[in-house]
C-alpha cells in the first residue's frame, strides 16, 4: 500500500495526516505551538516553532510505517502571515499572522495610493488588515532596518516547506491573499510593488499547488528509508475546498468553525464581485473561488455557552432547539460580537438580540444564535447568487454538522440540499489529495475526490421553513443598518 502525507499548518497547531490510496486516514498527529501577543491587536509566531513541531509530528506519524512507501507530502496553511527572510534565508523577525490587526493605517495608505478601483481590478480583493501587503507596509514604516535586510517574504506553510526541502516557492492560492498578486494574470503585480517602493524580487517564485517542488531532505532523520516528493500545497481555505470536493461549478462549501466560510468554485478569472466577497486562485488547476466570511460563527455560540451555560456541554445546550419553530418565535440574533467581515467589513459593529419578550426561554435564544449565524453565512450565498451564480449543492463542514437540527436549518435557510461528508478532515485532506494527484495516483483532482471523499448524509430543505426564513432574512438584513449608528455611539463606553 502507498501513502501520502497532508500537513495542515494552522494558527494554534500543525495537524498531520497519513492517507492511503483508498483515501483512508491511517494515522494522524497534532502538535500545538503558542501565539505571541505582546500588545493589543498584535498576533505573531516564531516560525521555528512550526518547524520543530512539524518535525516531531512527522517522526511520530511514520513511526509504525517506516517500511511502507510514503510517496508524497503536501501542505495546507494559515493564509496572509508575513515571514521575512534575509540573504541567507534566515528569519528576520517573528511572523505577523492573519489575525493581527495593527495595520489599519496601512490599509488606508493602500487606498490613498492605488485607489480602491485599481486595487480591485488587480487583486480582486479589498485592503483588509489581515492581508500580507499591509503587514509589509507596517514593517516598512516601523522597522525599516528590518525591511532593508529582507531578500524575500514567504507565507507560513511556504517557510515550513522551505525548511523541509531547501526550496523557496509560493503557490498561487496563497499568493492571492497577499494583495500583491494579479489574480487574473497569475503573476506578481509590478504596478503594486512599484507604488509602494517594494522590489518585485522580494516576491518568491510562483508555482501551482500540485507541482512537485523538491524532496524531503534528511528523510532518514524522520525514520524514512526514501525521500518522498514534496508538493507546493495551498492556502487553508483552498485546501479545505479540495478536501470537501468543491471542484466544479455549482458546488459550494459552508464551513462553520470559530469563524464561518462560504466558498464557491469559480472557473472564470474575470469575475467581478466588486470586493463584496474575496476572490482567490484555487489550489485546483486553472480555477478560482469566491469566499465570504462570518467573523464569529461558532464563536458566537461558544460565547453564549460560556456566559449562560458554562458547565454544560454543547449537546446539552442545543438538545431541545427542535421544539422551537423556525424563526425562534420572533427572536433574531446578529452574530457581530467581534465585528463582521462579509458583506460589511465593519470592525465596529456589535451583536444584537431583537424581538425579545417574556415568552422566550433559553432554548429560543440558543436557536436564535444558530439561526443568526446561518443568516450571516447566507449573506455570502446571497451575494454569489445575485452575481448570477448557480448554487445547487452545499457541502457543510465543521461545527454546523454536529447537530442534525443545525444541518436542517442550513438547508432551510440556504434553500438547497446540504451534504455532510462521512469523514471531515478539510484542509489536511485537501493537502493529502494534492500530494496524491501530484504523485500521479489520479488523472485529476476530481478522480481523487471520487475515491477519497464519501457522502455521509444529505438533508433536503423543508419548503415551509424556506419561505419563513426568506421573510425573516429580509428583516435580519435591516438590523445592521438600523444599529450601525447606535453601536458607534456605544463604542465610546467600551
Amino acid at each position: 500500500m502507498k501513502y501520502v502525507i497532508g500537513i495542515d499548518l494552522g494558527t494554534s497547531a500543525v495537524k498531520l495526516l497519513l492517507v492511503n490510496q483508498n483515501g483512508e486516514i491511517k494515522h494522524e498527529v497534532s502538535k500545538s505551538y503558542p501565539l505571541i501577543q505582546e500588545r493589543n491587536g498584535y498576533s505573531e509566531q516564531n516560525p521555528e516553532e512550526w518547524v520543530a513541531q512539524t518535525a516531531d509530528g512527522l517522526k511520530e506519524l511514520v513511526r509504525d510505517f517506516r517500511d511502507e512507501a510514503i510517496e508524497g507530502i503536501s501542505f495546507s496553511g494559515q493564509m496572509h502571515g508575513l515571514v521575512l527572510l534575509d540573504e541567507s534565508n534566515d528569519v528576520l523577525r517573528p511572523a505577523i499572522l492573519w489575525n493581527d490587526t495593527r495595520t489599519t493605517s496601512q490599509c488606508r495608505r493602500i487606498y490613498e495610493t492605488l485607489g480602491e478601483d485599481k486595487l480591485l481590478e488587480i487583486t480582486k480583493n479589498p485592503a483588509l488588515e489581515g492581508f500580507t501587503l499591509p503587514k509589509l507596509l507596517w514593517v516598512q514604516e516601523n522597522e525599516p532596518e528590518i525591511l532593508k535586510q529582507a531578500k524575500t517574504f514567504l507565507l507560513p506553510k511556504d517557510y515550513l516547506r522551505y525548511r523541509l526541502t531547501g526550496e523557496l516557492h509560493m503557490d498561487y492560492s496563497d499568493a492571492a491573499g497577499t494583495l500583491l498578486l494579479d489574480v487574473g494574470k497569475k503573476e506578481w503585480s509590478k504596478e503594486i510593488c512599484e507604488a509602494f517602493h517594494l522590489p518585485v524580487s522580494i516576491c518568491p517564485p510562483l508555482v501551482p499547488s500540485y507541482e512537485k517542488v523538491g524532496s524531503l531532505i534528511e528523510a532518514e532523520t524522520f525514520g524514512l528509508s526514501q525521500a518522498p516528493g514534496v508538493f507546493a500545497g495551498g492556502a487553508d481555505n483552498a485546501c479545505g475546498a479540495i478536501g470537501s470536493g468543491i471542484l466544479e461549478e455549482g458546488k459550494t462549501l459552508c464551513s462553520i468553525g470559530t469563524s464561518g466560510v462560504v466558498l464557491a468554485y469559480e472557473q472564470d478569472s474575470d469575475k467581478d464581485f466588486n470586493g463584496k466577497v474575496h476572490y482567490f486562485n484555487h489550489a485546483a488547476p486553472d480555477a478560482f473561488y469566491a469566499m465570504g466570511v462570518t467573523l464569529a460563527a461558532g464563536y458566537s455560540l461558544n460565547w453564549f455557552k460560556e456566559v449562560f451555560a458554562e458547565n454544560e456541554s454543547f449537546d446539552e445546550l442545543v438538545h431541545d432547539i427542535a421544539s422551537v419553530p423556525a424563526g425562534s418565535n420572533g427572536l433574531l440574533f446578529t452574530p457581530y460580537i467581534v465585528g463582521e467581515r462579509t458583506p460589511y467589513a465593519d470592525a465596529a459593529i456589535r451583536a444584537s438580540f431583537i424581538g425579545m419578550d417574556s415568552s422566550h426561554e433559553r432554548k429560543h435564544f440558543v436557536r436564535a444564535v444558530m439561526e443568526g449565524i446561518t443568516f450571516s453565512l447566507y449573506e455570502s450565498i446571497n451575494i454569489l447568487r445575485e452575481s448570477g451564480k448557480s448554487i445547487d449543492t452545499i457541502v457543510s463542514t465543521g461545527g454546523g454538522t454536529k447537530n442534525k437540527d443545525w444541518l436542517q436549518m442550513q438547508a432551510d435557510v440556504f434553500g438547497v440540499e446540504v451534504v455532510k461528508l462521512s469523514s471531515e478532515q478539510g484542509p489536511g485532506m485537501g493537502a493529502a489529495m494534492l500530494a496524491a494527484y501530484g504523485s500521479g495516483w489520479f488523472h485529476s483532482l476530481e478522480d481523487c475526490a471520487d475515491q477519497f471523499l464519501k457522502i455521509g448524509e444529505t438533508v433536503k430543505p423543508i419548503e415551509d421553513n424556506v419561505k419563513k426564513y426568506r421573510e425573516l432574512f429580509s428583516i435580519y438584513q435591516e438590523i445592521y443598518h438600523q444599529t450601525k449608528s447606535l453601536n458607534r455611539q456605544l463604542s465610546a463606553y467600551r
